[in-house]
């Protein structure tokens, strides 16, 4: 009689096998992602990804499997095969080519991320950092003993920060390309100004990201016009071998823009977890009867809830624009609260309704 430790060690064997034919299909991801730069091809081929996706749950029909489990493992092994070509593509360009990077701020979390991207590229990166160092990478306390000497130097410190050390770089006058990576530039004005008035070619950047992030495909860079077109040229060079869709704006759009992008969703996840933690009811019962949307709610405002909440106070209470989002949730929360009060039936179905068509057009044409 098979017992249930036999049975597992074959589940064993069958995962080994999966595991190892997944590695043989990213080598061969490897070779297509090869040929798609010899050819001068794109890397991301959606038609090819439909059929890919096709073909599984036709395959997975035919063995008995249902096709929403195929579909989902091939999405998977999808986004494998790119982020392998991805980085691929990303370091056979070779921008960097032995230039050098400086890093300020480069131990944080989004800082250690472009540590890693520019390093990826050929870049000889450096990093200074008070806070911390990067295993592999040059380290030192502080930029300022520095000679500045980088081709390119990157800001990627707190944004209260940020904008003393823009203004101080401009002082010195440094013949590389800089930029910052904050996620607000209304409080960097000053210092984007500075180096733009003293020559340099200064940009500012907002990779719409988090620092764990592999595959740029379908996420977003920005960059914004700060004056310098020579460094804003130089800044988009740099992202032009990922597939991530570079956005340019001007920075007052970018921070009213951002007021709702971030300071909403995040003002909206931080009020609906300190109402479930001052609701007096316990999580754990909570969950017994979740249900699917309370479950996807749960999940975002739990990756909130766990980031670093200075950089959200600085995202809350450093953007000149933050209070425009944060009264119209106000104004939202009134509405609904006025609609249920009056019983308004009809009320309730037009916010809905409102809702639904602007959520809607997510996907038209925005025109610059």
């Amino acid at each position: 009689m098979i017992n249930l430790d036999t049975l597992r060690k074959k589940l064993e064997s069958v995962d080994r096998q999966l595991l190892t034919l997944v590695k043989e299909r990213q080598d061969l991801s490897h070779n297509i992602g090869q040929l798609k730069d010899e050819l001068g091809l794109g890397t991301r081929d959606y038609g090819q990804e439909t059929r890919v996706v096709n073909r599984a749950r036709e395959l997975a029909t035919e063995l008995g499997i249902t096709p929403e489990v195929a579909e989902e493992l091939f999405l998977a092994l999808i986004r494998s095969s790119l982020t392998v070509q991805e980085k691929q593509r990303v370091a056979s360009a070779g921008e960097g080519s032995g230039r050098q990077v400086l890093v300020i701020g480069g131990a944080g979390q989004m800082g250690s991320w472009i540590v890693r991207f520019l390093a990826s590229q050929g870049y000889a990166v450096e990093i200074a950092d008070p806070t911390g160092t990067v295993d592999g990478f040059n380290c030192v306390h502080d930029w300022q003993d520095l000679t500045l000497h980088h081709d390119v130097i990157v800001v990627a410190a707190p944004l209260a920060e940020s904008n003393r050390i823009l203004k101080a770089i401009a002082e010195r006058r440094p013949h590389g390309l800089v930029f910052d990576i904050g996620s607000l530039k209304t409080p960097l004005r000053e210092g984007v100004n500075a180096l733009r008035d003293a020559g340099v070619k200064v940009a500012s950047i907002h990779p719409m990201f988090g620092p764990t992030t592999e595959l740029l495909s379908g996420r977003h860079v920005i960059f914004v016009d700060v004056g310098s077109e020579e460094g804003m040229a130089q800044a988009r060079e740099i992202f032009a071998p990922t597939m991530a869709t570079l956005v340019e704006m001007d920075l007052d759009s970018h921070d009213r823009m951002i007021a709702y992008v971030l300071g909403l969703s995040h003002a909206l996840n931080i009020i609906f977890f300190t109402a479930l933690a001052e609701s007096g009811e316990e999580i754990p019962r909570l969950a017994q009867m979740s249900s699917t949307t309370f479950d996807a709610q749960l999940a975002v405002a739990r990756s909130v809830a766990e980031d670093n909440p200075y950089l959200y106070f600085e995202i809350q209470s450093l953007n000149e624009f933050g209070s425009e989002s944060l009264d119209a949730l106000s104004s939202a929360l009134s509405q609904l609260l006025t609609v249920l009060k009056d019983t308004n039936e009809e009320g309730f179905y037009s916010m809905m309704k409102k809702g639904e068509q602007y959520l809607h057009g997510r996907d038209s044409n925005v025109s610059d």
